[in-house]
């Protein structure tokens, strides 16, 4: 199903439609027309020779320097050229194609006043395979100048440019956007293991489901913490735990018994950042902005990237305890005094084996990394003296984005750690009656993680495990 671009109504879902499925791209009609009628409005600011930035001057420190009306495509060329300084390895693809979609998209809102002809070549680049080669770093956020370099140099190597076109190629953040929008929906799906997981640790450790009350919700309306509620106990619909007298404990640790609200937290975080993405999709992210109603074009600050950064900064800070805390609760797992099984869950009375012990080590390493990737960044670089100072500020947004994606892909070897644990306490209890879900999800690491019976079998495959939990929906 083809994806048409009006530049007011691109979704997450069609980033991940676009970026990582090929659908293919269109522009609708209304939207190439708005475009022309903002193209008008360059057109005569520069016949009449007026100061803007960017379409009449240059850019940064060269801002006052007058453009000749005779070579605004020497000026253009040159502007992308000079700005094509990123460095360190090429951007994933689906992260290239989701930025390039985002600044098509911007393009085609017009509001920076380029022709139909660039939208099209943009989504013409979209609809071949290979997407444009982008470098990660070299971007603080105050619009990803390098980044877009290499977008435009790519996808728009074709295009004769003219007045401003550059600047609307470059001022903008589709590729903090772009990667921002990916981890977003990823983080939609690792919410959901994540639940899926605290269930089957449950079942483990025989808990107590007085922590998933549903009148818990009531007394404290979250939307989180209601939707986690309603996750976790469908996963356990039907478990043994519910009945009298299942508890072992009348209060569990704390990461099994407020597991509703540390996930409840993180999914109340998510949602106000998937509002700031939908808005970002579809924003204006550059300089200047054409008025249309006014026939003028202004000089603003739309390209910092504050907004998005802020809330990738808390999409980070929220993951980071549900990570703990599924840490925590495999190692009580693994911990004879709270689980009441073997030391390191191996099967038998006072083994001389490790059994998984050595996994509650690796788990607290990986969840060590990936609290240090939560440290916020949007303040980080507070001044500079870059552009003869007047760029002073920036918010590090790629970076937010980059970071949130990182904390996703060792999240995933965190969880796929907390199943395996899980999976072997659970075997090891005496055939305990386990809720729907829960018995689907451990079913399916049985798939991929045998039983740990013998050293021998050692190491278990987990880096696969977690390249599933990376790719595939939750299981329940």
């Amino acid at each position: 199903m083809t994806v048409t671009l009006t530049g007011t109504s691109l979704t997450l879902e069609d980033v991940v439609a676009v970026a990582r499925d090929d659908e293919p791209v269109g522009i609708a009609e209304a939207a190439l027309d708005r475009m022309r009628a903002r193209r008008a409005i360059v057109e005569r600011a520069t016949a009449d020779g007026a100061p803007v930035y960017g379409v009449t001057t240059g850019v940064g420190m060269r801002r006052e320097a007058a453009v000749d009306a005779a070579a605004p495509r020497a000026f253009n060329r040159s502007t992308i050229l000079g700005h094509l300084v990123g460095l360190g390895p090429a951007a994933a693809r689906d992260v290239a194609r989701a930025a390039l979609l985002r600044l098509a998209n911007g393009i085609v809102a017009g509001y920076q006043g380029a022709r139909p002809e660039l939208a099209a070549a943009l989504v013409a680049a979209l609809n071949e395979s290979a997407p444009p080669h982008v470098s990660v770093l070299g971007t603080v956020g105050q619009a990803d100048l390098a980044q877009h370099a290499d977008l435009a140099h790519a996808a728009a190597a074709g295009v004769e440019l003219e007045a401003g076109e550059a600047l609307a190629l470059l001022a903008g953040n589709a590729f903090s956007t772009g990667q921002a929008a990916l981890a977003v929906i990823d983080t939609v799906a690792f919410l959901r293991w994540v639940d899926a997981a605290a269930a089957l640790d449950f079942e483990a450790f025989r808990g107590n489901v007085s922590a998933l009350h549903a009148e818990i919700a009531t007394a404290r309306p979250y939307p989180g913490i209601a939707a986690t509620l309603d996750r976790m106990r469908a996963l356990l619909d039907g478990s043994a735990l519910w009945e009298p007298g299942a508890a072992r404990f009348l209060q569990d640790p704390l990461t099994y018994r407020c597991a509703p609200q540390v996930h409840g937290a993180a999914r109340d975080a998510l949602r106000f950042v998937e509002g700031q993405l939908a808005i970002e999709l579809n924003a204006h992210q550059g300089n200047p902005l054409v008025v249309e109603s006014e026939g003028r074009l202004v000089s603003v600050g739309n390209f910092d990237s504050q907004p998005l950064a802020t809330a990738l900064d808390l999409l980070r800070i929220a993951l980071a305890p549900v990570l703990t805390a599924a840490v925590e609760r495999t190692l009580k797992l693994l911990s004879p005094r709270f689980s009441g099984l073997g030391e390191g869950l191996v099967p038998g009375e006072r083994s001389w084996q490790d059994g998984l012990s050595e996994l509650g080590v690796a788990a607290q390493a990986i969840a060590a990394e990936a609290r240090l990737l939560a440290q916020p960044v949007s303040y980080e670089l507070v001044s500079t003296m870059q552009e003869s100072g007047v760029e002073d500020r920036a918010a590090l947004s790629s970076l937010g984005a980059r970071r949130a994606a990182e904390l996703l892909d060792l999240g995933a070897r965190v969880v796929a750690i907390e199943l395996t644990v899980a999976a072997q306490a659970v075997d090891l209890r005496d055939e305990p009656q386990l809720g729907v879900g829960a018995a689907t999800l451990r079913a399916y690491v049985r798939e991929r993680v045998p039983f740990l019976e013998s050293p021998e079998q050692m190491p278990l495959p987990l880096e696969e495990l977690a390249a599933s939990i990376r790719s595939s929906a939750a299981p329940a």
